[in-house]
């Protein structure tokens, strides 16, 4: 007998991406997702970063000691607001200053240097869910010279918004209770070389964190670009790999036998991010840029990716090079340096919601399914998938999701109660994943299968 499955309409995020067609588009909302999303306040974003730039500079290699200015006294100030909001968790926030010391690179630090991450960790509510998901943005600031600990850098949008967001998601989700674990870190030493970053991803990496995503904001607040003058605060771009950087040899060979090099667990991170963002945020679409960062630049979740977890990069979609690593000028007639009027707060505010609906519905849903698999053993044109429950959370049901081989995001879901299903479209003409599927709706990340050939 063949297995019944039913075809789900796509949700909002999917309608964007298919050619116009009259129908009715379906949104489901978790109301309280949506609640916790209308709560992030543009106000409140803006005291935080207008706070962190009143301490002149946060380089890296800026004073510690001194109470109102430098990369300490930011520290000091993230760490009193993590505490704060903790007060609201019911004992289930705690917050620190993770400290460790940068070795001296010969580069970007001169000397061994003491400093820490801050951060606040909002403990899961289930004893058998180890998944953590991890928020980021980085703390230090820079200027022209990046060797300059003294000259102002005010650093407002790169990373004050990526900061902010962190800061705002800590104070609304403190309220709130959520099975798996969710860290939020103000991050140090980026502009030096990720080094607060990379400490953490080894950290992680020996303590056998069980990693499921990592969300790095960098740089979500300018909305005007420099030389095209583009005005846009309606697109926000997730960067992710595609062939991960820390590949197996055995999973470069199964990549290469389903040409699966569009479906790393990165890309299917962005394709949630675009879906679960774009579900509850409105006038904001999520652009998925497919390569892990940009030229030139690099981010902290490539510290992360390099000890094979699942991060993604998310930054404005224009950039503006006349406020990023300039000194605080005016030349030419033109404002140089990263300060807050160029900031745009109501662009960080949705960018913020993305990050938290994302973070919310991933905390709130079962684990991935395991051992997904396609069934390669025999030719036809049908195409049949198994798998197994997850390994914490209890899925009500599985979503099978299907899209063309030259699409970028999936364009039909079909729902089963089984862990198999089989269907009447060809698995060489199209791409499957699977992804798990809450009692309250909240799905899993999307796993793509691997070939079962005996």
């Amino acid at each position: 007998m063949k297995k019944i499955y039913t075809a789900i309409l796509v949700f909002a995020v999917l309608a964007t991406s298919l050619p116009s067609i009259a129908q009715t588009t379906i949104i489901k909302r978790d109301p309280e997702i949506a609640k916790m999303v209308n709560e992030i306040s543009a106000e409140n974003l803006e005291k935080y970063v207008t706070d962190m730039v009143s301490y002149g500079t946060r380089n890296t290699l800026s004073t510690q000691k001194d109470k109102d200015k430098g990369v300490g006294a930011a520290m000091q100030y993230v760490l009193r607001h993590f505490q704060e909001v903790a007060k609201t968790s019911n004992g289930r926030m705690t917050a620190e200053i993770d400290e460790f010391v940068i070795k001296a690179d010969g580069r970007r630090i001169r000397e061994d240097l003491p400093i820490g991450n801050v951060m606040a960790t909002l403990k899961g509510t289930d004893p058998n869910d180890d998944r953590v998901f991890i928020i980021s943005g980085h703390l230090d600031s820079r200027a022209s010279n990046v060797m300059n600990g003294e000259i102002a850098a005010p650093g407002a949008n790169d990373d004050g918004s990526g900061v902010a967001a962190v800061m705002e998601l800590a104070r609304i989700m403190a309220t709130r209770e959520f099975p798996a674990t969710i860290l939020f870190v103000a991050v140090t030493g980026e502009e030096q070389g990720l080094k607060g970053a990379r400490y953490l991803a080894e950290k992680a990496k020996t303590e056998n964190w069980n990693i499921t995503a990592m969300l790095n904001n960098d740089m979500i607040g300018n909305s005007s670009s420099s030389e095209t003058n583009i005005n846009d605060n309606t697109r926000l771009r997730v960067f992710s790999e595609g062939v991960p950087m820390a590949e197996t040899d055995q999973e470069a060979l199964v990549r290469g036998y389903t040409n699966g090099e569009n479906d790393s667990k990165s890309r299917q991170l962005a394709r949630y991010v675009k879906e679960i963002g774009e579900r509850y945020v409105d006038q904001l679409e999520v652009k998925l840029i497919y390569r892990n960062d940009r030229f030139l630049r690099g981010g902290d979740h490539t510290a992360f990716a390099e000890r094979g977890f699942t991060a993604v990069r998310l930054c404005e979609m224009n950039e503006n090079y006349n406020q990023q690593h300039q000194d605080v000028r005016v030349e030419n007639g033109i404002q140089y340096g990263d300060l807050v009027e160029f900031v745009d707060f109501e662009y960080v505010r949705k960018a913020s919601g993305v990050n938290l609906a994302t973070l919310a519905s991933l905390a709130m849903a079962p684990e991935q399914p395991q051992n997904v698999g396609i069934d390669v053993r025999v030719l036809g044109n049908a195409t049949t998938l198994r798998w197994e429950a997850p390994k914490t959370g209890t899925a009500k049901g599985y979503y099978v999701l299907m899209r063309e081989t030259d699409q970028s995001v999936w364009e039909k879901k079909f729902f089963t109660t089984d862990t198999m299903i089989e269907l009447p479209y060809s698995k060489d003409n199209y791409f499957f994943a699977v992804q798990a599927v809450g009692a309250n709706g909240h799905e899993s990340l999307a796993v793509f299968p691997r070939p079962i050939t005996r």
